[in-house]
């Protein structure tokens, strides 16, 4: 059985009283309100996708400038970031943290804006990945203070659910706004809604940790580990790193893929693609950013929900499901992913991508589930960051400029050109859920010894 024992510096802290810190209406409004930051969040993270193309054009700027604006300058300070801002949500107010760090990403969003320069929009993107390296693990922290253990995938993925459904408004409202008043209004639009949320977040969510203040302090000593002593710790968790690498891979897929997928139908589809806007009397980019959007968007956040909802049932039984959930649609997805690319119409590559749609987002609700379940309850934000940071790392910041890369050296001089180029490097990059698959599979043998809460 694997090693469970907290570092000697740690003076153990016995669990939360059983009873619920939250009222049951309280913990339905604050998870909508935590959806709507994630939602936000998001949204002001994507939008720069469907943007690219017309962004790309205004500023001539070359694949690896747009992967390393959607992903890298993200990545770098938003993954790094991460970890100090939870070492602070371990003790301070998490609703402050929240409310903070979306004034920040909402601020510059808007920002983006107003670059002239491929330089100015790498460093206002750099901002908007420093605003929102605080939301997330504070966030999971929170929901995992405000929910029943047995709820817990439900609750995250319910949250995760903010990751397709503010995709789908980047989508949707980027490309009709970049059609009708151009890609600068876009990330105007895309700014100013989490400057009015955070007033929301502000006053009416709670910090729970006051509520048991007071009466945990004569039994409860507070704890005194630093963020080493939780590295210690979680290095002795197989389970944790191996499903961190598992979505990593994942997350090195859609972020990767999801860079150029628009790219993809433009250049690959381009004839067709124009007629069928002209069929809603829309232009190229605003009717494709409406039917990824919706598409894709749709079916992610029932991937999302599902997951979160399939493994907490199964896992009642055998928490292997939580690894046995994602594993599943990780084997099987990638069939389905070539079959978009090769496609020779438009139409038939956005029907035939639903499929992977509901397949590549079944992981959200397990892996972040089980990431809360392999630490102590003050080692939780931090565990949140550290596994974040991986994916982040992995997927955010290194998926759009390895796509990218590859799509450039596909189609180089005497290659198969761009639309060619691009179609292949995807393919490739959406065959590595075969490696996940093995990761989450591996981690099914290690779970049930590694679960602590």
């Amino acid at each position: 059985m694997t090693d469970t024992t907290l570092p000697e510096s740690t003076v153990a802290v016995p669990e939360a009283p059983a009873v619920p810190l939250v009222s049951d209406a309280f913990r339905k409004y604050a998870l909508v309100i935590l959806l709507l930051v994630y939602t936000i969040n998001f949204l002001d993270r994507q939008i720069v996708t469907i943007l690219a193309e017309p962004i790309k054009n205004d500023l001539n700027l070359a694949d690896w400038q747009i992967g390393a604006m959607s992903g890298f300058a993200f990545a770098l300070f938003y993954t790094f970031l991460g970890l100090p801002i939870a070492r602070l949500a371990e003790t301070k107010n998490r609703v402050w943290i929240i409310s903070a760090c979306l004034v920040v990403w909402s601020g510059f969003t808007v920002l983006c804006g107003q670059a002239a320069t491929f330089v100015q929009l790498l460093l206002a993107r750099v901002g908007v990945g420093i605003g929102e390296a605080g939301c997330t693990p504070t966030s999971h922290s929170l929901i995992t203070d405000y929910v029943p253990k047995e709820k817990r995938a439900s609750a995250l993925a319910f949250y995760s659910i903010g990751t397709p459904l503010g995709g789908l408004l980047g989508s949707v409202l980027g490309g009709l706004m970049a059609d009708a008043f151009g890609w600068r209004a876009a990330f105007l639009m895309a700014g100013l809604p989490g400057l009015i949320l955070t007033v929301v977040v502000l006053f009416t969510l709670r910090e729970p940790r006051n509520q048991v203040a007071r009466p945990a302090a004569a039994t409860a000593p507070v704890s005194q580990e630093g963020f080493m002593d939780t590295l210690r710790y979680l290095s002795k968790k197989r389970t944790f790193w191996l499903i961190a690498f598992a979505a990593a891979t994942q997350a090195f897929i859609g972020y990767g893929n999801g860079a150029f997928v628009p790219s993809f139908y433009f250049r690959n589809h381009t004839a067709e693609i124009a007629h069928l806007a002209s069929l809603f009397g829309l232009k190229s980019a605003g009717f494709l950013g409406l039917s990824l959007g919706i598409l894709g968007g749709v079916s992610a956040i029932i991937s999302t929900w599902i997951g979160g909802w399939l493994a907490d049932r199964a896992a009642a039984r055998d928490i292997r499901a939580y690894m046995t959930v994602p594993a599943i649609a990780a084997l099987v997805s990638p069939v389905f992913s070539v079959w978009v690319y090769l496609n020779p119409t438009a139409l038939g590559a956005m029907a035939v991508m639903i499929i992977p749609g509901l397949l590549g987002s079944l992981w959200y609700g397990p892996v972040y589930a089980s990431a809360q379940g392999l630490v102590p309850p003050h080692m939780r934000a931090t565990a949140a960051s550290l596994l974040l940071f991986v994916i982040n790392l992995v997927g955010l910041g290194i998926g759009p400029v390895a796509v990218g890369a590859l799509s450039g050296y596909l189609a180089g001089p005497g290659g198969l050109g761009s639309g060619d180029g691009l179609r292949w490097a995807l393919i490739v990059s959406a065959s590595c859920t075969l490696i996940a698959a093995l990761l989450y599979w591996e981690a099914r043998k290690t779970i049930q010894d590694d679960m602590v809460s």
